[in-house]
């Protein structure tokens, strides 16, 4: 065993040396989501009248409980703190421990660099034990600064230092994971994809599970369920931390099992041969062939999306007639009935069309990822130009983010037109094909990025982290409304007013066609690596 890892301590430090300043960006959200929660809610919140509205305007959106988990006290600063950043904070936390993993092992395998290291006194085991161990020291540096300095910005010292393990946890477990992922993919895309995958399932089936009050049971078997059961600021619960340290010694446990029977630079899941002669003569159907499992899994993902969201949808009378606040937060200050169910049904297309974003981004990013890896100046070496090649990866996130919409609307449509509520197929399919612009501008930040600052990749998702926090977040901290109004999804007119208001959605239509004009621009001038 010691010479499956032997000069692993080497390894880690150098790991520490070059790469830990990649987990400086995870540490940093997640402390800045914290504290900004702790130290502002003294003065947004200052009365037990404005905490009781807010809960209940919390408790009877559930979306929100999708995103951030059920809200136990809002009463507090611990309460209210855990509640906002538990679940996000512990979400990215989980996601930069599964990029240090991957990285650090396939992705060095992938390049040749592990196979570089290995011809020196370098044990097999080495590089997953140098990678698991920067992702481990990643995850507890994320929850020792931010539970430390959560509790010097107003939060109670056993809540905020609780709420820094959960984060520490969440990181730790997918460590487990993404070395598994790692073993299994074939390279470190696959094993990416794998992890993230699993990530984004087991958060929103958390979610789900909270929102739609399913058997507590239910909540044990989800490893982000004994996350959320820890509740720090409403109990201070540290036995269910217990179980994330079960959880991740087994998965390692099977990951360095299964990287000693794998062959190097190849994983379990082997890829499938190509055909004897290709067929794909297009560079459209080069950017659909590289992305078609993602295409197809967002699509599964979306028709549960419209699934999830159009059975809401038909509780509306019952989520608004909670409170008051309600109005204020989700329907943006209508009065009436009938007010009220159409802003309710703009703000659910809205959540959506945000959603859709995602893939979009994530299918623009995979063109950056294919210049990373030597593959585009082989493509471009041909008779095919750099606009082309830009213009099929823009066109099919724009496309997929269009489809999505529309699917995930169109079950939301249908489901609350089947009701009650006062809501018309036709007029509501109408509404979700206008959120389609504010979509297409969350993407084309993303265009901007790889086109004109290809080393910026983080900075593509820039889009969707700004329409996040205005337009979910934005009315919550009651935010000055012209902060809010930059989100483009608070620029879709509700069509069920007199006077739809138009000129808010031109703007965002023009700028998400600048946005998309000058990153091909950049990316036909800039060099191309490889």
């Amino acid at each position: 065993m010691n010479a499956r890892l032997a000069g692993s301590g080497a390894l880690l430090k150098t790991l520490l040396r070059h790469d830990g300043v990649k987990f400086l960006p995870w540490v940093a959200i997640a402390t800045l989501l914290a504290v900004s929660t702790a130290l502002a809610y003294p003065s947004l919140f200052p009365d037990a009248a404005s905490r009781a509205a807010l809960a209940t305007a919390v408790n009877a959106n559930p979306a929100l409980g999708i995103l951030f988990g059920p809200a136990y006290d809002f009463s507090t600063v611990d309460g209210f703190t855990a509640w906002r950043s538990m679940s996000i904070g512990g979400f990215l936390t989980a996601l930069g421990a599964i990029f240090a993993v991957t990285r650090s092992t396939r992705a060095q395998e992938d390049t040749g660099q592990a196979e570089l290291l290995a011809s020196g006194v370098l044990g097999r085991s080495s590089p997953l034990f140098s990678g698991v161990g920067l992702a481990i020291i990643g995850s507890l540096a994320v929850g020792l600064v931010s539970g430390v300095l959560t509790a010097l910005s107003g939060g109670s010292w056993n809540s905020s230092l609780l709420l820094g393990a959960t984060f520490t946890a969440s990181g730790w477990m997918f460590t487990g994971f993404a070395a598994i992922a790692a073993q299994l993919g074939s390279d470190a895309r696959t094993a990416n994809t794998l992890a993230v995958s699993t990530l984004g399932a087991l958060f929103l089936l958390r979610g789900f599970t909270y929102a739609m009050d399913a058997p507590s049971w239910l909540n044990w078997v989800n490893p982000f369920g004994w996350i959320t059961e820890a509740r720090p600021g409403t109990g201070d619960h540290w036995l269910p931390m217990v179980w994330p340290l079960v959880l991740t010694a087994g998965t390692l446990a099977v990951a360095f099992a299964l990287q000693g029977r794998r062959d190097f630079g190849e994983g379990a899941v082997a890829p499938r041969p190509g055909p004897a002669d290709g067929s794909i003569r297009t560079v459209w159907g080069l950017a659909l062939r590289l992305n078609r499992g993602a295409l197809i899994s967002w699509t599964i993902a979306f028709v549960a999306f419209g699934v999830v969201f159009g059975s809401f949808a038909t509780a509306i009378h019952d989520l608004l007639a909670k409170d008051s606040a309600v109005a204020a937060i989700l329907a943006a200050g209508a009065t009436t009935p009938a007010e009220l169910t159409s802003a309710f049904i703009v703000t659910i297309l809205s959540m959506i069309g945000l959603f859709t974003a995602v893939p979009g981004v994530q299918l623009m990013l995979r063109l950056h990822s294919e210049e990373g890896a030597d593959r585009l100046g082989v493509v471009l070496a041909g008779a095919v130009s750099r606009r082309r090649v830009f213009a099929a990866s823009a066109a099919l996130a724009l496309i997929a983010s269009a489809v999505y919409t529309v699917i995930a609307g169109s079950a939301v449509a249908a489901f609350a037109a089947s009701t009650d509520i006062g809501v018309d197929l036709l007029p509501t399919l109408l509404q979700v094909a206008v959120t389609i612009p504010a979509a297409w501008a969350t993407v084309s930040v993303s265009m901007l990025i790889v086109g004109v600052l290809p080393r910026l990749p983080y900075a593509a998702w820039a889009g969707v982290l700004i329409a996040f926090v205005l337009t979910l977040l934005g009315p919550l901290f009651q935010l000055p409304e012209w902060v809010i109004s930059i989100s483009p999804f608070k620029q879709v007119p509700n069509l069920s007013d007199a006077n739809p208001d138009w000129f808010g959605l031109v703007w965002v239509a023009l700028a998400a066609a600048v946005f998309t004009v000058v990153g091909v621009a950049g990316f036909r001038r800039r060099d191309i690596s490889g």
